[in-house]
């Protein structure tokens, strides 16, 4: 489990990298202001669930159970909350209306509220004085 949630970590991280370079040099003129700001909110919340699953892969604290929940909170979180907000920002590109899907954007979110719910009552199970 920790090969997969470090793999994965190191996959969003990356691509968190990536998106926001496009969105500094490709998107920058394309979108207004407000629209590269929410995509760049995408970004900043990929990278902090990239390094979430870092830590969560170094854990050895944790066990396989719970790594594994996290991995899937994370994942499907990242996908819906980030992914929408990617589409809601570059709608005006796309034949694609996102604006249609906006709804899974807090899906997403609380997705990824639960995963640190999940992290923070593991630790508190599990902590030793």
């Amino acid at each position: 489990m920790n090969k997969k949630t470090m793999i994965t970590a190191a996959i969003l991280g990356v691509l968190a990298i990536i998106l926001g370079a496009f969105a500094s040099h490709g998107l920058k003129a394309a979108i207004s202001t407000d629209a590269l700001d929410t995509f760049e909110t995408g970004v900043r919340y990929q990278m902090y669930h990239a390094l979430f699953l870092l830590f969560v892969g170094l854990n050895d604290s944790m066990g396989s159970k719970t790594k594994r929940t996290l991995l899937i909170l994370v994942v499907a979180g990242v996908l819906l909350f980030s992914g929408s907000i990617y589409g809601l920002a570059t709608n005006e590109l796309s034949a694609v209306d996102f604006k249609k899907i906006a709804f899974v954007t807090p899906i997403g979110g609380f997705l990824l509220i639960l995963s640190w719910l999940v992290l923070l009552f593991d630790l508190i199970k599990n902590a030793k004085d």
